[in-house]
Formats: C-alpha cells, sequence, structure tokens
C-alpha cells in the first residue's frame, strides 16, 4: 500500500494552483544496494492524472529518471474555490494511490 500524497490547491487569480508531493521510491532498477550489492528492483510512477470534479485535466507520464517523492505542480483554469481535485498515480508494479482536495 503506497503512503499518503500531500495535495494541495487554492485559487491564484482565474486558476487553480496545485501542488501535489507523491510518496514514492522511484527507484530505476540500476542502482546496487550498499549491503547486498544487487541491483535494487525498478519501481516508479509510470502514469499521472488529475481530475477537477470528475472531469480529467491532466495526463502526464513519469519514468525511472525522477527523484523519490516526486512534486507535481499545475495550474487549472476555469476551477472555482469549493471544486474536488483529485490525484491519481499508477506505478510500474500495479501500486495505485489517489488523493483528493478541495480548492480553497
Amino acid at each position: 500500500m503506497a503512503e499518503p500524497m500531500r495535495i494541495r490547491a487554492t485559487m491564484a487569480g482565474d486558476a487553480a494552483d496545485v501542488k501535489v508531493l507523491m510518496n514514492h521510491p522511484m527507484e530505476t532498477g540500476l542502482r546496487k544496494d550498499a549491503k547486498t550489492g544487487q541491483l535494487v528492483p525498478a519501481h516508479y510512477i509510470t502514469e499521472v492524472t488529475a481530475a477537477v470534479n470528475g472531469t480529467p485535466v491532466l495526463k502526464g507520464g513519469m519514468s525511472g529518471g525522477v527523484s523519490k517523492n516526486p512534486y507535481l505542480g499545475f495550474k487549472v483554469k476555469g476551477a472555482k474555490a469549493g471544486d474536488k481535485i483529485t490525484v491519481n498515480w499508477v506505478d510500474n508494479t500495479g501500486d495505485k494511490n489517489s488523493a483528493d482536495t478541495t480548492v480553497a
């Protein structure tokens, strides 16, 4: 089970400013374990999606080249205070996580 994400959305002019911290190890599969010398298996987020009140507004991909606990920030024009923002991710092992917040 994935650790919870931290998500925040605030109005900035005519757009909602969304900030998400995704807790994930983001292993490339190329790093060796210091104790065993074995390669640490690849484990990274492959897809991120976001929706406002159930309507998709963002779909993006990631790979092993992204650092541990990636931060994602984006703006959504047309969102209003009180709208529900939902962010989901899926990783290469099939693990999933979701978080939502209300635009303040």
